[in-house]
């Protein structure tokens, strides 16, 4: 299932017949991967596969069953391999575990198989490049404040395998696309968060430069992790407990309440690092107007997810006046929109 979504933006061209704008945007999301392209009509095309993947035996009955329920595989090792959401539907039937290219928001250092699955997933929804070296703009995580993170050696493998599917890449901070997408009315000025799969990203931008970026190493999997925990269930269960429709103000069981508490847990912490920095950071601008948060992600889209995020903020003296606290309309392909923005102002 590859979701295409369709958003129509004004052409600054007034001429009739607009040139498509170069330029691809690419999300590099532990549990999503997203592209963003602009479409004919001038409005932006993204689309969205799950960062997942499944290896089955190769045998004939395996080949029938994936033929007969449609399944598009490929051959890996000798393996049968199904990657992106058909992954995450088959897991379920199999009562396993999908395979992640990624977690914690980088490369995974266990997953042997990682590189070449994501450059399948890449290429099913990047496409090619329409002229040679073509730009693409694709988001890395801030160096966290809580773990050790490689960050650097993240960005080089993927600048490396953008460029050889004949793009020219660039890496923009995650937050920063956020700000790209959501921020544009307010000069690209305000804070910007990416509630990911793997961690949360947070940037604070004046007129488009970034002057403070940081991810923590906490973000949808760390809740279902420890709901899972403390239910005493799979993972993959609680990751379906989380996206079958809650509300997270108003749990209704035992396991919505666990989901709803680590919720609560995870905003109020990125909150408090991003108050604490601001507290001793050092060459901060000083905001005089309230700024914008704005909130993105597939994390933040669980029910009452901005609701709850206004509550926790109310609860701590915030160091800078603030304005608006939003959730982007589209949180799951906000940060692929955002670099596809970065790209057409050729930032970075």
């Amino acid at each position: 299932m590859t979701q295409h979504q369709n958003h129509n933006q004004s052409n600054a061209d007034n001429g009739s017949d607009t040139a498509i704008a170069l330029g691809k945007g690419l999300d590099v999301g532990t549990a999503n991967l997203a592209a963003a392209v602009q479409n004919d009509e001038g409005g932006i095309t993204v689309t969205v596969e799950r960062n997942a993947f499944l290896d089955i035996p190769s045998d004939v009955y395996s080949k029938n069953m994936l033929t007969k329920l449609k399944v598009p595989y490929i051959v890996h090792n000798n393996k049968l391999v199904v990657i992106g959401e058909a992954a995450f539907e088959l897991a379920n039937v199999f009562g396993r575990e999908t395979r992640r290219p990624m977690s914690d928001g980088l490369i995974s250092p266990n997953e042997q198989d990682a590189l070449p699955m994501m450059k399948l997933i890449i290429s099913k929804i990047l496409g090619e490049p329409r002229v040679p070296g073509e730009n693409c703009y694709f988001c890395v995580p801030a160096p966290s404040l809580d773990v050790d993170n490689n960050v650097v050696y993240h960005q080089g493998l993927f600048e490396s395998l953008i460029n050889k599917m004949g793009f020219t890449a660039h890496a923009i901070n995650e937050a920063h696309a956020v700000i790209f997408a959501e921020l544009a009315e307010n000069d690209f000025t305000g804070i910007g968060l990416s509630f990911g799969g793997g961690m949360a990203n947070a940037c604070i931008a004046y007129k488009s430069i970034p002057c403070l970026s940081f991810s923590v190493a906490r973000g949808g999997d760390w809740i279902d992790k420890n709901v899972a925990n403390v239910l005493g269930c799979p993972r993959s269960k609680a990751t379906h407990i989380k996206e079958r429709g809650i509300d997270i103000r108003d749990p209704k069981s035992r396991e919505e309440e666990a989901v709803a508490i680590y919720y609560r847990s995870l905003i109020n912490y990125v909150l408090q690092n991003i108050k604490s920095r601001f507290e001793s950071g050092q060459n901060m601008p000083s905001f005089n107007a309230p700024v914008d948060i704005a909130c993105a992600g597939g994390t933040s889209m669980v029910g009452g997810f901005i609701e709850v995020f206004r509550e926790e903020f109310a609860k701590i003296d915030f160091p800078i006046p603030v304005g608006r606290i939003f959730r982007s309309e589209e949180a799951l392909t906000a940060v692929a929109k955002g670099c596809l923005v970065a790209a057409a102002i050729g930032e970075g």
